[in-house]
């Protein structure tokens, strides 16, 4: 079978995708989000030609979707060279990994990116893929070559890089919670393969990285951590916590990417059920409103007594799961922590009930412990949509085997409310290929310069009309006329 030119050009990359062939497809996508991602489109326009990214290598993991891919072709339009992995095994869309590696050449679309990750990998394919991201001796004549900087999303490729500095010096792997004992040997075999061809090749990629920008809070959660140790190697860029990111992409994503993926998955009617959201941070929020919105009884759970106020407040009753979990009909988990869902909740569940995870990773739902329950039958209904037949004859209904489900059973959040997310992440790359070597090795904020930015980036194409400040209203309050307006420690 003969190919394509656009083909015929993606063979010069490396790239480890799921079918080339739907880039076609993909590329009519990527160009409809662009319509739709106005803040990354204005950012091309007003850096292509000072090119801030020359000469940078980013090594991406994000969910390979088609907003993922507005955002890194944005990055290669400023001069980066990029290369893309998956941050989860469910989360990528083939036809937008194909469009990426064949590309098509212009600006709005550079030419193609070196991706590696495909909806459905295993364990193994994940982490080799995320090795892969990391490593760039393709460019370098076959020598150890790694990134000048890390876009990460959830932190395993900037821990994939400490614990391998870690693993060259002491033989000593730390077993991370969030990972099962199968992958902690996967990532252990990995590092012992790159040890064994090259026993510095951490050591190298730390000294030769400015920075990284993480996008979300489970991330984050793992580099305050390694902040407090001391541990930390470089510095990163706190994007998840911008105003512009926590309080749209987890807010307002997920009040419509949670309906889509629940609709998709089951189609079963959300008016007049009962639903449980646990956690009332800024995704649980989203999560209680979208639930509302069709009509569902909304109970939320809480550990922090001014989310559980805030949560009665808006009108949610506010309960612990032991008490109601026999009325619910979805179970959905916001929280970022482990073991939401346990044995014991799970044989006193409603017959059908929902199981939905919208955290990063897959042990809010205790899938291990689901699994070692005695005589249960896990039975497929189609791809990401399992029924665990109790033997007590009733079953649960459990999305994308625990893992992030708006993005396993849907595609996660719209590409307007990414824009925001991603031109922080476009911003945070400028931010440290400009001044990461200035910067200390600590987790950083964006500005609330750049914070503001982003907001007013993506205003005209609401037909928003801004109120301006007299000079003596603005000395009244005490800010510039421009802004910013807030105080850093302000709660929007």
């Amino acid at each position: 079978m003969g190919i394509s030119n656009a083909e015929a050009s993606a063979q010069s990359l490396e790239y480890q995708i799921s079918d080339i062939s739907l880039a076609e497809a993909g590329r009519h996508q990527i160009t409809l989000a662009q319509n739709e991602m106005p803040g990354l489109m204005a950012i091309r326009e007003e850096f292509v030609a000072s090119q801030p990214l020359a000469g940078a290598r980013i090594s991406v993991s994000l969910s390979i979707t088609v907003q993922t891919a507005v955002l890194v072709e944005t990055l290669v339009s400023l001069g980066a060279k990029v290369r893309l992995s998956s941050c989860n095994i469910f989360s990528s869309q083939d036809e937008a990994a194909a469009a990426l590696v064949v590309g098509n050449g212009t600006v709005k679309s550079p030419a193609g990116i070196e991706v590696f990750g495909w909806k459905g990998e295993t364990t193994q394919e994940f982490w080799d893929c995320l090795d892969k991201t990391l490593d760039w001796s393709s460019h370098n004549n076959g020598q150890t070559l790694g990134p000048t900087s890390i876009l990460d999303d959830g932190g395993d490729v900037i821990y994939l890089v400490h614990q391998g500095k870690e693993f060259e010096t002491t033989g000593n792997l730390l077993q991370e919670e969030s990972w099962d004992q199968n992958e902690f040997d996967v990532v252990r075999n990995l590092l012992e393969r790159s040890k064994s061809k090259d026993a510095y090749r951490f050591k190298s990629l730390v000294e030769n990285l400015i920075g990284a920008s993480e996008e979300t809070t489970t991330g984050i959660q793992r580099l305050i951590q390694l902040q407090r140790n001391q541990q930390l190697l470089f510095p990163v860029i706190n994007v998840n916590d911008a105003v512009t990111k926590s309080k749209f992409d987890n807010k307002y994503g997920i009040r419509h990417s949670l309906i889509d993926g629940l609709n998709r998955a089951t189609d079963v009617l959300i008016g007049g059920k009962v639903a449980f959201v646990a956690g009332y941070g800024d995704v649980g929020k989203g999560c209680a409103e979208a639930m509302a919105g069709q009509g569902a009884r909304v109970i939320v759970s809480e550990i922090d007594p001014i989310c559980a106020l805030q949560a009665v407040m808006d009108g949610y009753q506010v309960a612990a799961l032991e008490s109601v979990v026999e009325q619910v009909d979805f179970f959905i988990t916001t929280t970022g922590n482990k073991d939401i869902f346990r044995p014991q909740h799970f044989v006193r569940m409603k017959h059908q009930a929902i199981l939905a995870n919208v955290g990063h990773f897959d042990n809010e739902i205790d899938m291990v412990g689901l699994a070692a329950i005695a005589g249960i039958k896990a039975i497929e209904i189609k791809p990401l949509v399992h029924e665990w037949v109790l033997p007590s004859g009733r079953s649960l209904i459990v999305l994308s085997e625990g893992r992030v489900m708006n993005l396993g059973n849907a595609t996660g959040h719209p590409s307007f409310v990414m824009s925001a997310s991603f031109t922080n992440q476009a911003l945070a790359q400028i931010d440290l290929a400009q001044n990461g070597q200035k910067m200390s090795k600590e987790v950083h904020l964006i500005s609330k310069e750049n914070d503001e930015k982003v907001a007013r980036l993506h205003l005209t194409a609401l037909g928003v009309e801004l109120t301006t400040l007299s000079k003596d209203q603005a000395r009244y309050i005490g800010v510039p006329i421009e802004g910013p307006y807030k105080a850093n420690h302000y709660r929007y």
